[in-house]
């Protein structure tokens, strides 16, 4: 029987079950969601800009107590005519008010520096939108947008730093000011503290430092040179350098004349009355250096200092000029690298003129004063004058034939005779005479002696060779005693400062009197014989027709050194003056003796001093 098929279970499909529709929310409105963010923004940002205000204000001076700030006390060297010719800390003049001044000098800072100062409100966004403009084209900053309150800002209370955050601080103080002054208060303020250059701070000062007179006489030549200053006091220097100031002073002159401060005529007028005030002696630091030098213990305290020097404008002047002159000739050939030059009143000490070298702004080494070489044979006045205090006199003979022994000096050029007198022996720089001569002063003891007694501090070898100058000596020493040999025997001590007034009171200036350090027959003698040097010997470049002239030549080994050291005149009108040449690194020379270059400079400075 057939199997019947067994039914299949199927089993039932689960029923679908639909979920119940979510309740739809309506969307948040656009606007809803802009405030939102904007809300969120505001809050940042004021996060932000909190936190920026603090960076910049959280070191801010305080104002008041800034515009209150002191001072570094001032020093003015005044030369021997009353003109002055350095400074030296902060140098401010009278105080004046915009009614004291001429109308063009403001007119000529805000022409230049801020045309917009009335109207602005300390900050210029015009002014920073040209400069933007103006330094994008050019790939570089060749203008600035800071007007005179942010300038004002800077110079009161800021440090020179550059930065963006210095910036900031400076427009902040900015609209601090131009809150708390009118705007004549500002430009006052800006016209009495700005820099000038060569520490001059206001126009006063800087009126009375570049053309000796108050900022109340100034004509609009001279306030458009002022106000050309702030852009680079030292680069625009008139002193140093007159011609890039007279060009930045015809500058400001054209802008004057656009915004209505001149008219075009009067523009054209005074550009052509340009006339910067000739300064002789532009390189007078050295001696600048050297009267400052101990200040501090000479007047001491904090009071400003007015000091009438004994420096002559226009002896130094000449004697940078020769130096200049010659360096640039005759040095690259003669491989003369330095020079240095000292003139010196012979009956008081006071020194008239003092050039350290080539250059004060290349090397401000001073070469008369610091420097301490051989003298070479510009020592040996002081052996022959160890003889003569020991009873020799000029006409003695001595030997100039060769020395026996193991040192044997030659004597140049110089032809033995056998026997010559002392006077020809000094005039002819004979060194196998000259040691001769050594042994009747007491050898080398009492020739270093007789120059420690006029001023030489040495050290001096205690041998034959002090006699040839192998010992150590400065120009300025060297000056100071040949001032002995002229003035009848008195030793003098150099000094710079004739008077000096603290805080307009006069002040004591102590000096050192001259002391007698050489009897008047020996000093004579002495006078005598050195006068021979030039008159026939080895010092004839520096004569000076109708001129009574002495002084002494000297050349070191190797042509290291020359020197020439001599006297002008005599009695209380004598000037004592002294020539070095050479190299600092000591390398020879070529062929250059004390009786040519050194004597031809000494000539050429002094002929022309009275």
């Amino acid at each position: 029987m057939p199997r019947q098929p067994v039914p299949r279970r199927v089993s039932a499909a689960p029923a679908r079950v639909t979920p119940p529709p979510t309740p739809r929310v309506a969307a948040r409105p656009a606007p809803l969601r802009w405030l939102r963010w904007s809300a969120m923004a505001a809050v940042w940002g004021a996060l932000a800009l909190a936190a920026g205000t603090l960076l910049l204000i959280w070191d801010l001076p305080h104002p008041d107590a800034a515009l209150a700030t002191t001072r570094r006390p001032a020093t003015t060297l005044l030369a021997s005519d009353g003109r002055a010719f350095a400074t030296s800390g902060d140098l401010y003049g009278e105080t004046l008010r915009l009614a004291d001044m001429p109308r063009h000098l403001p007119a000529a800072f805000i022409a230049i520096e801020d045309r917009r100062f009335r109207s602005h409100f300390g900050l210029d966004p015009i002014g920073l939108a040209r400069a933007l403009w103006a330094n994008l084209g050019e790939g570089r900053v060749v203008q600035g947008g800071s007007t005179l309150t942010q300038q004002l800002a800077k110079n009161l209370f800021l440090t020179p730093e550059r930065s963006f955050r210095r910036k900031g601080q400076e427009a902040i103080l900015a609209l601090w000011l131009e809150s708390r002054f009118s705007k004549d208060q500002l430009l006052e303020i800006y016209l009495n503290r700005v820099y000038l250059g060569g520490g001059a701070f206001g126009v006063d000062a800087a009126a009375r430092l570049y053309f000796g007179v108050s900022a109340r006489r100034l004509a609009p030549w001279q306030s458009a040179m002022l106000a050309g200053l702030p852009k680079a006091p030292s680069r625009l220097n008139p002193r140093t350098a007159p011609d890039a100031a007279s060009a930045r002073a015809i500058e400001v002159l054209h802008d004057m004349v656009e915004t209505g401060a001149l008219t075009a005529a009067d523009g054209m007028l005074q550009a052509e009355r340009i006339a910067i005030p000739a300064f002789p002696g532009r390189d007078t630091g050295w001696f600048a250096d050297w009267v400052r030098d101990d200040l501090a213990t000479r007047f001491p305290g904090n009071a400003d200092l007015l000091l009438r020097t004994t420096l002559d404008l226009r002896l130094q002047g000449a004697a940078e000029q020769r130096i200049e002159a010659i360096l640039a000739s005759s040095g690259p050939a003669a491989r003369v690298g330095q020079a240095g030059f000292i003139v010196l009143d012979a009956a008081t000490g006071a020194v008239r003129a003092m050039v350290g070298g080539g250059s004060f702004s290349r090397s401000p080494f001073n070469r008369a004063v610091q420097a301490r070489r051989q003298p070479g044979s510009a020592f040996k006045p002081f052996v022959f004058l160890a003889a003569l205090e020991r009873g020799a006199t000029p006409s003695d003979a001595v030997s100039d034939l060769a020395l026996s022994g193991r040192w044997q000096p030659g004597n140049g050029n110089w032809r033995s005779r056998g026997d010559v007198s002392l006077e020809d022996a000094l005039a002819h720089s004979v060194n196998t005479a000259a040691v001769r001569v050594l042994a009747r002063g007491g050898g080398a003891a009492g020739a270093a002696a007789v120059a420690r007694r006029l001023g030489l501090a040495g050290p001096f070898p205690n041998d034959g060779t002090i006699a040839l100058g192998t010992g150590e000596a400065s120009l300025i020493e060297l000056t100071a005693a040949m001032a002995a040999f002229c003035n009848g025997g008195m030793r003098v001590t150099p000094f710079g400062i004739a008077q000096a007034q603290a805080e307009g009171r006069p002040v004591a200036v102590p000096q050192t009197p001259p002391v007698r350090v050489i009897q008047p027959e020996h000093a004579a003698q002495m006078r005598r014989m050195l006068e021979a040097v030039v008159d026939r010997g080895t010092g004839r470049a520096a004569a000076i027709p109708g001129r009574s002239v002495i002084g002494k030549t000297g050349t070191t080994q190797g042509w290291r050194d020359a020197w020439f050291i001599g006297c002008v005149g005599s009695g209380t009108n004598a000037l004592a003056a002294g020539a070095w040449m050479g190299n600092d690194d000591a390398t020879p020379m070529d062929g250059i003796a004390g009786g040519n270059l050194p004597a031809r400079l000494f000539r050429e400075v002094m002929e022309g001093a009275r």
